[in-house]
């Protein structure tokens, strides 16, 4: 089981939602930037269904979370949020989408590359798949010229993602040591008030999930991922 990557000088995340990130990595995203990595969040959604509030349109909710990421991306310190603003619960793993992400690789040109695990078993969300496979897809588009020859026309060259984490996984072979992050990921993640704000014990839970994994090497808190290394 490895620990503690070596600080990333680039970081590209790719998440299905708004809130995404913060269950799964941003104390790790934390840890990087405060180590001087820079990091762009590509939402692929703005969560425009995730709610049960029924005076609440998808329009405004939408609104209301692309608020809610940008307020966390700002105590994360990552450096630039885009939103795609997909169909909540409508996201295919398509060419079209594929070669999206493949240009914004290509133009962010990151060393590390973070985003769901699409091979992940039972995961019952059509986003998370579908953002995963299409990220994964889109790292070998981007790194090869022939493929989409407009980008490469547009000026944007191919570009080689060295590491791939993928987070949300029911395989992890790297846990990262965020023992020194958990407030930052907490801090975060009460930015989305609008998924948090009814749940009471929210922190408890979140807490806890970076305990039992934090044990398995030792440390206080930990995030845990599946690392693909790029030759």
């Amino acid at each position: 089981m490895q620990n503690n990557a070596p600080l990333p000088e680039r970081v590209l995340i790719i998440a299905a939602h708004p809130d995404d990130i913060e269950f799964t990595c941003a104390a790790t995203v934390a840890k990087w930037t405060d180590g001087g990595s820079q990091a762009y969040l590509v939402l692929a959604t703005s969560g425009d269904k995730g709610t049960k509030d029924r005076s609440l349109s998808p329009h405004r909710l939408a609104e209301i979370r692309e608020a809610e990421s940008l307020a966390s991306a700002e105590v994360l310190d990552i450096s630039d949020v885009i939103f795609l603003r997909k169909l909540d619960g409508e996201v295919e793993a398509d060419l079209a989408f594929r070669n999206q992400l493949s240009a914004l690789i290509r133009s962010f040109a990151p060393d590390v590359l973070l985003t769901h695990d699409p091979w992940r078993r039972y995961q019952i969300h059509p986003d998370h798949r579908a953002v995963g496979t299409a990220a994964v897809d889109a790292v070998v588009t981007a790194r090869d010229h022939l493929y989409v020859p407009e980008q490469l026309a547009a000026g944007l060259e191919p570009h080689h993602v060295s590491h791939v984490f993928l987070f949300s996984t029911d395989s992890p072979d790297h846990l990262e040591d965020v023992s020194d992050f958990m407030d930052k990921k907490l801090e975060a993640l009460g930015c989305h008030a609008s998924q948090v704000g009814q749940v009471a014990d929210w922190r408890d839970r979140v807490t806890l999930w970076a305990e039992q994994t934090g044990e398995l090497i030792g440390v206080q808190y930990a995030e845990a991922f599946k690392h693909l290394e790029l030759r």
